[in-house]
């Protein structure tokens, strides 16, 4: 039977107020923190899309109890380390969850083997498993640096290592493979990353100690630290808030608020571009939770111009360009965003995705090796064509990204393999009906029924 595919139509105006699910990178580091810990972690908001449910299954592989108690809520046992699991470490698509754990596992004297779907087996992996050489790890691979591959681990001596392009997911996997090294770690950042792991370890008793100065950011941690179990509250994802406040933005007479969205300054790059693009994006009860500054968020219909967001925010927001460049769509002129080389390696290759569907829906799109220009439609009040059947690679930021476009484009918009949606945003179809939006269930030979 050929999947379906979804349809997303111009229906009206937005509104309601709604709750963004747990972000992912709390998320996955709520369970393998809880994991390496001894004792009992709740968690609640923990976001149960297919990528951190994943992590959860790895999590119970290593030999932690992991329970799910309804809505959000889980327990996890950990017994203060990992044990080497009994079969390959399935983490089908979360390049998240996979890079973490790799780092955790290899502070334990140990194998361990790990694969993943077609997509994250294509990904590259060296550039965690450089430093966690350094440190004294051993890995072998069938096929260069990418999955299925073998860590072995345990007797980790200290690294100093500098980031050679900003990536909270290796600066992650070298922090807790340093849990277990002799003298731990110091991670030498040039640009910040998103720092939730370093908040996170300290919530689980664990010593870590930033420093700024002009050059850079230095996080070092002790080895041979202890975690204790303690509770976490997942907060909503920015990243997936993005979508319904983006559409919003773009639809006319639309009003959306988003409750308990994170507030992390190294999260929040998108926000911050789309009020410089003119955005009425406002943030009301800001409050601490678990930890994290938290808001409820609401956008409202504006008129958008475009800009040049400065390469340095691109840490900051670097899964929101997809959603962003729907947004300049919609602006008065051209919007640049450059340093983006990492978004040729995620899920799929975005830079070359987002060109290729926005350019298919009409839009003025230029693609360049390690950035993107979209040249909005606004001006003359021109409105974006639509129209566009969209490949998505599989990757869920493009789908959600183009299915946006679509609910304000003067013609549908389809993207192919909406199953993947689930990875980061389960409910998101369900989420978009329900403020208005029509995005409709089609089989790939024609229009069906909508489910």
């Amino acid at each position: 039977m050929t999947a379906a595919q979804l349809t997303a139509s111009r229906a009206g105006a937005l509104s309601g107020r709604v709750r963004a699910p747990g972000d992912k990178s709390i998320s996955h580091r709520a369970l393998i923190l809880g994991a390496l810990a001894s004792g009992e972690t709740s968690i609640e908001g923990l976001l149960e899309g297919d990528d951190v449910l994943r992590t959860a299954h790895a999590m119970r592989a290593f030999g932690a109890e992991v329970v799910p108690l309804g809505q959000g809520r889980w327990r996890v046992l950990g017994h203060g380390g990992f044990a080497e699991p009994a079969d390959v470490v399935d983490c089908g698509n979360a390049g998240t969850g996979v890079r973490l754990i790799m780092g955790a596992a290899a502070g334990f004297d140990m194998a361990a083997t790990f694969t993943g779907d077609e997509s994250l087996r294509g990904r590259p992996m060296r550039r965690v498993l450089k430093p966690l050489g350094e440190m004294g790890a051993t890995w072998a691979a069938r096929t260069g640096d990418r999955l299925p591959l073998t860590i072995r681990g345990g007797n980790l001596r200290r690294v100093s290592y500098r980031l050679p392009e900003p990536s909270a997911q290796v600066k992650s996997a070298v922090l807790l493979a340093a849990l277990n090294a002799q003298g731990g770690a110091e991670v030498v950042e040039p640009e910040p990353t998103r720092d939730h792991t370093e908040r996170m370890l300290r919530a689980f008793g664990a010593t870590v100690e930033v420093v700024d100065d002009i050059a850079a950011r230095r996080i070092s941690i002790a080895g041979g630290q202890r975690l204790k179990g303690t509770h976490v509250q997942v907060p909503g994802d920015p990243s997936s808030a993005a979508f319904p406040l983006v559409a919003a933005l773009v639809t006319p007479g639309s009003e959306v608020t988003v409750e308990g969205v994170l507030l992390n300054p190294l999260r929040t790059g998108l926000f911050e571009t789309l009020r410089e693009m003119g955005a009425d994006l406002t943030v009301d009860t800001a409050r601490e939770a678990g930890g994290e500054r938290v808001g409820d968020v609401t956008a409202r219909h504006s008129a958008l111009h475009g800009v040049i967001v400065p390469p340095d925010r691109a840490p900051s927001m670097i899964d929101e360009y997809p959603i962003l460049a729907v947004a300049a769509a919609f602006a008065d002129g051209p919007t640049v965003m450059r340093g983006l080389a990492e978004l040729r390696v995620k899920e799929s290759d975005r830079i070359a995705l987002m060109a290729a569907g926005l350019a298919a829906c009409g839009v003025g799109v230029e693609e360049e090796p390690e950035g993107l220009t979209v040249v909005g439609a606004a001006r003359g009040n021109h409105g974006v064509r639509g129209g566009g059947r969209v490949a998505t690679r599989g990757d869920h930021r493009i789908a959600m990204s183009h299915l946006v476009l679509g609910l304000a484009s003067d013609a549908p918009v389809t993207v192919d393999e909406p199953g993947m949606i689930a990875t980061s945003f389960p409910g998101f179809v369900e989420l978009m009906r329900g403020l208005g939006g029509e995005i409709a269930e089609v089989s790939p030979q024609g229009p069906g029924e909508r489910r």
